[in-house]
């Protein structure tokens, strides 16, 4: 036991000397520039009403699931769930997992065999990584939205070929060139995996996801849609094919082999998927993102060019970065300095996140501060 303690002393040690050591904070800062609930849907009275009246409804309600869904933790309640939110998504069928992360491992783990080939976006999130490390395919990496850099993989790939992206990339907030990987994919006739997390409730009607917004349902073989971020309460689904859903029944193991979530997790998915059905509620989150955009143009600061919820602010190392942060949250903006080893060394930076409820004042002023940092 020493010589493991004395392991762990020495890594958090060596974090410590590089500035990198993270630690769990408890912050309550006026203004929420931090946090992935984009429409609000976390804090809202709305939801918290309808999720307490439709478990009212429901018989028998327990405090937990008692299970596996393949033991005891199932209910018709959450196969009526993903079925409506497979619908709302334009998907044949999809399986309800108990978080992004076990979504993520559960899919690439369970389904690139021996001999197939696993190609990923260099910056695509932990949990698809982990997921493609489990698997025994072979695994390549394409630079960051470079077709001609996936083209040439596609070209060495064997076997069966799965290209895995994400529509919106959590750290830098641009885009992937969907459109031009599913023909990348159609021509080397590999199968596209698709995370959604940061795309849905933001892009495609009433926040079906950008897949849904360039009709490009019938070209993805899965998509992982999350349910912590503009969603607004916890989880995730995978969607693809009545095949894909039985297959993951009986062979992913992150689904396989843990408890179910507790039914009230569930109905809380359900209740905002129905507030996401009720209308649009793109319109305000757009008008934050362009108005942000507008006014961060105005400054001469390093960032990535980005139409999503997700805005960077780029500095060369981690100690200016935190210092901007800290900066920030002392005039009371929740903003977070984003370091290595979650982004390369050298490009670490502010995260800043919109939401709805951020008034238009708050961007103002937000965008106000960051010019100290030019």
């Amino acid at each position: 036991m020493e010589k493991a303690e004395s392991f762990l002393q020495q890594k958090l040690d060596e974090r410590t000397e590089n500035g990198l050591l993270r630690k769990l904070t408890n912050t309550s800062l006026p203004f929420d520039f931090c946090s992935n609930d984009y429409l609000g849907l976390a804090q809202s009275a709305e939801l918290k009403s309808l999720i307490e009246e439709q478990s009212q409804q429901i018989k028998p309600f327990k405090n937990g699931s008692g299970g596996s869904r393949l033991l005891s933790g199932n209910h018709p309640y959450v196969e009526e769930t993903e079925k409506f939110i497979a619908n709302f998504h334009s998907a044949p069928a999809g399986l309800i997992f108990n978080s992004g992360y076990d979504a993520n491992v559960g899919l690439l783990s369970s389904i690139p065999q021996r001999g197939d080939t696993i190609i990923t976006d260099e910056i695509i999130h932990a949990s698809l990584i982990d997921g493609a490390r489990l698997s025994y395919a072979e695994r390549f990496k394409f630079k960051h939205n470079d077709l001609n850099d996936l083209e040439q993989k596609l070209k060495s790939a064997k076997g069966i070929i799965y290209v895995v992206i994400e529509s919106v990339y959590s750290m830098d907030g641009d885009l992937a060139k969907l459109k031009e990987i599913g023909e990348l994919c159609k021509k080397h006739q590999a199968n596209l995996i698709v995370d959604e997390a940061h795309a849905t409730g933001i892009f495609g009607d009433k926040g079906k996801g950008l897949v849904n917004q360039l009709g490009q349902e019938s070209d993805v073989f899965a998509r992982v849609i999350t349910f912590g971020k503009a969603i607004g309460t916890h989880g995730a689904i995978i969607l693809g094919s009545k095949n894909l859903r039985n297959y993951l029944i009986n062979f992913a193991r992150s689904f396989i082999y843990t408890t179910a979530a507790p039914l009230h997790n569930i109905v809380a998915v359900n209740c905002a998927y129905q507030l996401l059905d009720k209308g649009n509620c793109q319109t305000e989150i757009r008008q934050k993102i362009d108005l942000y955009n507008s006014l961060i143009k105005e400054l001469k600061l390093p960032r990535i060019q980005s139409n999503s919820v997700i805005q960077t602010i780029l500095f060369d190392n981690g100690e200016t970065t935190k210092n901007a942060a800290k900066a920030l949250q002392a005039k009371g903006f929740d903003v977070k300095a984003i370091l290595s080893p979650t982004v390369a060394a050298g490009k670490e930076r502010l995260r800043i996140c919109l939401h709805s409820y951020n008034a238009d004042k708050e961007i103002s002023e937000l965008v106000d501060h960051l010019k100290a940092f030019q």
